[in-house]
């Protein structure tokens, strides 16, 4: 029945609806059509006509002041005034500069001499600051037209000399150049002429000749003369180029091509007059004609109204998330599909974008599902606020948002719409009365830079998600090829990974700590170390942060743990330290395994230090301040790892109470003869004295170092000076070595010489 209803209502429009409405529209367009582009056509033709008459009433205002200056520049005494090594400046006032004022108006002159240099500036005000280097570039074209067409007229007679003959009949035109400048933001018109004699000389050389320039302010007088030759209303100057209905606009451009101003005036439009005249007639009969279409429309909706609401709902619903209204998955691929479709052969990028909540699960888990769904909802109505109308917003799953932004200008375009996202995102949202504050993190691909395939777009920008998240989270990463890269080798490692910590093909590496006096081994940091069978050796920067990623790193320390222990009893009387990672603690039965492997290789708790960084203390502190406290009550040793690195290590130490506290290295490779770095040294070796703890500083490479913290009793020291981190055999050997040194270890002489068999780099 429901068919049957749709079918009907689509004969209908088909029959009636449809060919109404297509003949009604294209009348209605077709004549107002023809109308606009008639009357527009009338319009142009009128306002060129206008533009016309400005630009020759313009060229016979500049032709006049060339005239009016002819008087001075055509004038036997005035071309020997101007070229003596030594010009009287008072002739020149007197006769030329200050007389066209008073004659004709010119308000300013310039004299330029042969070398085009400025011989003579002259000004109503008596002033100097207008002559600009800017006025002097923009009259340096028309100067130099000037010099090189009287140069040019320069012809050569039999005899060898030259003889000044114009090119035309009228001298005028052949030494003088006009146009237009701005002096002070006011717009002069201005003309260039060379001064010559009347008696036509004749000289041996050709030479630049002295070429004055004079200029009126282009108003008042001026402007009016213009008017009137035009025959136009409502002149004005104006600074704006644009154009406003209704008038005309004849841009001044000086001879550098700057924009200095514009003549404005009332434009006729003749067509525009005769439309407005018959536009009402043709609104009120398109009007009646519309108002029948209308109820021939509104008779056949009614008929198929229902049909159409309960289909569109159904189609809605299948391709819509219920909670926020947003395209689902499976509607965002086809719609991402359909874009880059239409997007195909065209110089516009098409941009995809995953979107993921930070610490959603913290919402749910502290306030419930129903304040993450309002969150959801917020976040959603946002972002379709934000983005712009030809893109497309999705809900993915979750917490999970996708956008699709078409059209992308640039990437710097595209970053300023991310920004926008971002600022929008973290605004307070209100739950009831509390307030909260969401952030999120993006991924972004282009399209055709990063594929034209949908799947592998969607792809790459969960790569790109992903490295924004590893990142810290907050921010946003475009996708780039490092990135798959390493995706495709941290997969592969950490399978490496797990195969070697199955097979048992890692190695451990030891680095040796000495005391204060330099004569003693007293512990060993022990670092985990793999040498695939190949024999490459891949760096622990490398596999650490990928058994992080993957969770491999719990059992990796555990592994790292039990080897250390179990090797300790080689070296009696010695502390071994291990570095344990942030997620160890996390494991619930860390403490337990901790004291398991202890019992097993029968160490007393007292050999093992443990290091951990401030990190560990991010998130739940109280369950890893137990568990630190539980080590510690067995009587293992804790140690606060690169202290000073972090902005909050001082209230670490005083939330726990630390056994061993490590100076961050890079205290010591910022001292080399610094006071400000010694400072600081040495605050926090008094500092950690104060509260108890064993001071050991690390990354010592020098006997300087070396040296001040002897100095300065720091308890334990560390770094390559001493040794780099060596195998079993090669700490073996040292430490033989080191204690049947004659001179025992190398004290306060610094006669010692690191020793570098068996090291692991």
């Amino acid at each position: 029945m429901n068919n049957l209803s749709i079918n009907s209502g689509r004969k209908i429009a088909g029959a009636i609806v449809v060919p109404m409405v297509i003949i009604v529209v294209i009348s209605v367009f077709g004549i107002f059509g023809v109308m606009y582009w008639s009357a527009h056509l009338s319009d142009r033709n009128a306002e060129q006509s206008q533009h016309t008459l400005i630009a020759g009433a313009m060229q016979l205002s500049q032709n006049y002041l060339v005239k009016q200056q002819t008087g001075v520049v055509i004038w036997e005494e005035a071309y020997h005034v101007v070229n003596q090594p030594t010009p009287n400046e008072s002739w020149i006032y007197n006769n030329m500069t200050h007389w066209l004022y008073q004659n004709h108006g010119f308000t300013k002159s310039i004299l330029f001499d042969r070398e085009c240099d400025v011989m003579n500036l002259y000004a109503r005000d008596h002033t100097r600051t207008w002559a600009t280097e800017d006025l002097m570039d923009d009259l340096q074209p028309a100067v130099a037209k000037v010099r090189a067409r009287y140069i040019s007229s320069m012809k050569k007679t039999p005899s060898g000399l030259y003889r000044f003959a114009p090119e035309y009949s009228d001298t005028r035109r052949s030494i003088a150049e006009t146009g237009v400048v701005s002096i002070g933001g006011r717009p002069h018109l201005f003309t260039a002429a060379a001064v010559v004699p009347q008696i036509l000389s004749i000289s041996k050389n050709r030479r630049p000749p002295v070429t004055l320039v004079s200029l009126v302010p282009l108003e008042g007088e001026k402007l009016n003369d213009i008017a009137e030759m035009s025959r136009l209303n409502g002149f004005v100057l104006t600074d704006s180029p644009t154009t406003r209905a209704g008038a005309g606009r004849y841009l001044l451009h000086s001879p550098r091509g700057r924009n200095i101003g514009a003549i404005g005036w009332n434009t006729k439009l003749p067509g525009s007059q005769m439309l407005n005249r018959i536009t009402p007639f043709l609104a009120l009969a398109a009007f009646m004609i519309t108002m029948v279409v209308i109820a021939v429309i509104i008779f056949t909706r009614q008929m198929t109204k229902r049909l159409a609401r309960s289909e569109a709902k159904a189609v809605h619903t299948a391709r819509h998330d219920a909670l926020s209204g947003l395209p689902n998955r499976t509607s965002f691929h086809a719609l991402l599909t359909d874009s880059l479709q239409k997007g195909t052969g065209t110089s516009r990028n098409t941009a995809v974008v995953y979107i993921d909540l930070d610490h959603f699960k913290d919402i749910n888990d502290t306030l419930g599902h129903s304040a993450g769904d309002m969150v959801i909802v917020a976040v959603a109505q946002r972002l379709k606020r934000v983005i712009p109308d030809t893109g497309i917003v999705a809900r993915i799953s979750g917490d999970e948002f996708a956008m699709v932004i078409r059209d992308c200008e640039s990437d710097e375009w595209l970053e300023y719409i991310l920004d926008q996202v971002q600022d929008e995102i973290g605004r307070p949202i209100m739950i009831g009365r509390r307030e909260l504050f969401a952030s999120l993190s993006m991924g972004v691909a282009v399209a055709p830079r990063d594929g034209d395939d949908p799947d592998e777009l969607l792809r790459k920008a969960d790569i790109a998600l992903y490295d924004a998240k590893a990142n810290g989270r907050s921010r946003r990463s475009f996708f780039e090829a490092h990135m798959e890269h390493h995706v495709q080798s941290r997969d592969r490692m950490s399978r490496e990974l797990r195969l070697a910590l199955q097979n048992d093909e890692l190695d451990l590496a030891y680095q040796p700590q000495c005391d204060t006096g330099g004569r003693r081994i007293v512990s060993v940091e022990v670092l985990a170390r793999w040498t695939k069978d190949d024999g490459t050796v891949v760096s622990p920067s490398q596999f650490i942060p990928v058994a992080e990623e993957t969770g491999l790193i719990n059992e990796l320390g555990i592994w790292v743990l039990n080897k250390a222990c179990a090797k300790a009893h080689d070296w009696p009387g010695m502390i071994v330290a291990v570095n344990v990672s942030p997620n160890q603690f996390k494991h619930p039965r860390f403490v337990e395994k901790v004291m398991a492997i202890l019992a097993a290789n029968n160490l007393p708790p007292q050999r093992l230090e443990i290091e951990v960084t401030e990190s560990v203390f991010a998130g739940r502190n109280d369950s890893v301040l137990k568990a630190l406290r539980r080590l510690k009550n067995l009587g293992v040793k804790v140690a606060l790892d690169d202290f000073g690195s972090g902005y909050s290590s001082l209230s670490y130490l005083r939330r726990f109470p630390f056994d061993t506290l490590k100076i961050d290295r890079d205290f010591l490779s910022g001292m080399n003869g610094n006071a400000e770095a010694e400072a600081i040294l040495v605050s926090i070796i008094q500092l950690g004295k104060a509260l108890g703890m064993t001071i050991v500083a690390e990354g010592i490479e020098t006997v300087e170092q070396l040296r001040f913290l002897q100095m300065h009793e720091c308890h334990r020291m560390q770094g390559y000076y001493i040794s780099r981190p060596l195998s079993d055999a090669g700490l073996a050997e040292f430490l033989t070595e080191f204690n049947g040194d004659s001179t025992g270890g190398f004290g306060t002489d610094f006669s010692y010489q690191p020793r570098k068999a068996g090291m692991i780099f």
